[in-house]
């Protein structure tokens, strides 16, 4: 009984309460504002409260094991997460056009948010190996096959909005491993030249019809939308149009909790997921919208700050990247929400409901407490 107790201390003291106390009063914010935009206590609140629980107890139990440990089981994490991307796309089951699920007899999984975690584990597990010797291009290139497997095999589910967050966090670690600016110099570059040119010939490459080759149809249409919503404001543009209306009409103040018009009278879509900040905006305002970006901002600093004081290579490259991961979602998803950025179904971490992204959450923010208070044995040389 004495030993049980000690663990539980241990597990206790393994958390780093300033990014729990941070993480306690956003998922009280996200479970306010739920139970607004569900309209009171229905299925899909006590749902998102269980959620939660498993969350956080999926992230105490993650805290705990040492990030060594991690780090040795990077490559098999990564290996495993592959073969059921590959089982998805020869077995996997396909709903609503999409075919990101794969049926395990026992359970039905989604096998790409398990990459959000296993791309930067391997690649900061790849980089630590590496740490003693100079970088080289063709580490870099190594690097870049180890993101682009499993981005591919994603974008082909397709799941635009997971395989862009996969390969975020896969950047990132390289960024923290010391890539150079002159490799980004060039990449910058053709995407401001690719940028520019779809401004300048958007009437081209809007019309019906017209293949983009790289893009599907759906995809096309939702850059064609961010450019021009009024093109197709009852179809296409209607997602946007109405939750940047939510957004607006929020104004300084807000209309007040469970007061907001447009989420009330159902036409802000899909409004306790993807765009659950219209809600948000629309009952809490500009200041209430800025408070929640500010909480946002000091989790992922404090995420940074245990990457900075991180004891080990690999815990420096995977603390960071798993801060600029968050930044990443709450980046997309409210600039997808407030006409930006094109819709690509990424979440808004810790409100929009779901447990899948919740785990993925959880897993990070565990990692994150247990490279905070991991202190590496001391070994005695005399």
């Amino acid at each position: 009984m004495k030993l049980v107790w000690q663990g539980i201390v241990r597990a206790f003291f393994s958390l780093d309460w300033p990014l729990l106390i941070l993480l306690i009063l956003m998922a009280t914010l996200g479970l306010t504002v739920m139970h607004s935009a569900v309209g009171g206590t229905d299925w899909r609140f006590a749902e998102q409260s269980k959620h939660f629980v498993v969350a956080f107890f999926v992230m105490w139990a993650v805290a705990v094991i040492p990030p060594p440990w991690v780090m040795r089981a990077a490559p098999y994490v990564y290996g495993i997460a592959i073969v059921l991307l590959l089982g998805v796309a020869f077995f996997g089951e396909t709903s609503k056009g999409a075919t990101r699920w794969l049926n395990l007899g026992f359970t039905r999984i989604q096998p790409s948010e398990m990459l959000k975690i296993a791309v930067p584990i391997m690649l900061a597990w790849y980089f630590d190996k590496r740490q003693n010797t100079e970088l080289r291009l063709l580490d870099y290139v190594v690097a870049l096959l180890l993101i682009a497997l499993p981005f591919m095999l994603i974008v082909r589910q397709p799941d635009l909005g997971t395989a862009l967050l996969v390969l975020t966090a896969g950047f990132f670690v390289m960024y923290f491993a010391g890539l150079s600016f002159k490799l980004l110099v060039p990449a910058a570059l053709a995407l401001v030249i690719g940028l520019g040119l779809i401004l300048y010939f958007e009437d081209t490459l809007c019309e019906p019809g017209f293949d983009w080759v790289v893009l599907r149809e759906y995809q096309k249409n939702r850059v064609c939308t961010l450019l021009n919503p009024g093109l197709d404001p009852l179809g296409k543009g209607f997602h946007t149009i109405q939750s940047m209306i939510a957004v607006g009409s929020g104004g300084i103040y807000g209309k007040g909790y469970m007061l907001g018009t447009q989420s009330r009278l159902d036409f802000i879509p899909e409004r306790t997921t993807d765009f659950v900040f219209a809600v948000f905006a629309e009952e809490f305002g500009l200041y209430g919208g800025i408070m929640l970006l500010v909480l946002y901002s000091l989790i992922i600093l404090r995420g940074l700050v245990i990457a900075v004081y991180a004891k080990t290579q690999y815990s420096r490259l995977v603390a960071g990247s798993m801060a600029m991961m968050l930044f990443t979602y709450v980046f997309v998803n409210v600039g997808m929400v407030t006409g930006v950025l094109p819709v690509v179904g990424v979440p808004l971490p810790f409100m929009s409901y779901g447990g899948t992204a919740l785990l993925t959450l959880g897993v990070a923010c565990g990692m994150l407490m247990g490279i905070s208070r991991y202190r590496p044995p001391v070994h005695n040389t005399h």
